[in-house]
């Protein structure tokens, strides 16, 4: 269990760092663009991000996350490294799922009211960064 404990805890925080730097940099500079230019890079990002490097850490992350949680309701392990993986599957996997992932195939099939999608987008990726930064601190604390 410590191995899974610690994959899910350098993913998780990888992929805090991902959702935080498209927060502090990333959107901020889509903000400044035209509307048309803003959309048409946002598209490029979300086409772009669907690699398998993305994909392994974000997908695998989850599966790992999910085996804790699994192996600490099994064995009694501890209960900050299960509240840290359950942590990123709501926060990266289920956010992204329920609100990010919908919002950016919207976009690919047409052009939305530009700031409400980039309002809501980012306001979404900051919950995402904050709740996989606070498991991650469970995942290491723990």
């Amino acid at each position: 269990m410590p191995l899974l404990q610690a994959l899910a805890a350098v993913g998780s925080g990888l992929v805090a760092g991902l959702f935080l730097a498209f927060s502090v940099s990333v959107m901020p500079g889509l903000r400044g663009l035209p509307a048309g230019q803003g959309a048409a890079a946002m598209r490029a990002f979300n086409d772009a991000i669907l690699n398998p490097v993305f994909l392994a850490l974000f997908a695998g992350t989850a599966l790992v996350s999910a085996a804790l949680v699994v192996a600490v309701g099994v064995t009694g392990g501890s209960a900050g490294a299960a509240v840290g993986a359950a942590l990123y599957l709501g926060g990266a996997i289920g956010v992204t799922a329920a609100v990010n992932v919908p919002m950016n195939i919207a976009l690919a099939a047409d052009e939305p009211a530009w700031e409400r999608y980039l309002v809501r987008w980012t306001r979404w990726n900051h919950v995402r960064a904050l709740v996989t930064a606070v498991a991650t601190a469970f995942l290491v604390a723990s």
